[in-house]
């Protein structure tokens, strides 16, 4: 293990203003098309979880709270799928295709995780839901590649 709290090993952000502009502009355009931002923080913040990208964790938290989100679902989030009715259906078919997108383990996501996923979701608005993990997947990478530590664009 090594010590990653002090500086990034790579500013992307500088190095590549473009492709860090590139991806603010999908995330806002994802987010706005998916019209909930409560839902939009569950799903950024849980695959931040997944992908162990403390500097997305710690922002996207702090952003949750900071919108009025109950300390309950956001400590329980990573543990969703046992917390009872502390998450609607609808937040749990969008946590459980999060979770396949940001995975995919078997390289394709399951048709019953899309099909839950699609009961609840118009076309529109799960393409948009599929944009925001897709854009939050993408700063995951960068960030946690780069180690930036929470707190820590400079």
């Amino acid at each position: 293990m090594t010590d990653t709290a002090a500086h990034p090993r790579l500013p992307f952000w500088k190095l590549a203003p473009e492709t860090y502009r590139a991806n603010l502009a999908l995330n806002t355009a994802a987010a706005r098309g998916l019209g909930d931002p409560g839902l939009a923080h569950l799903v950024v913040l849980r695959a931040s979880q997944i992908n162990r990208c403390a500097f997305c964790v710690d922002m996207h938290a702090k952003e949750a709270r900071e919108a009025g989100e109950r300390p309950e679902r956001l400590d329980l989030l990573v543990a969703w799928e046992e917390a009872g009715d502390l998450y609607t259906d609808r937040e749990r078919a969008a946590l459980a295709l999060t979770e396949a997108v940001t995975v995919l383990t078997e390289g394709f996501v399951p048709d019953e995780v899309y099909e839950r996923a699609a009961a609840h979701f118009s076309e529109t608005e799960l393409a948009h839901l599929i944009a925001v993990i897709i854009a939050i997947n993408n700063w995951n990478r960068f960030n946690v590649t780069a180690r930036v530590p929470p707190g820590g664009m400079s």
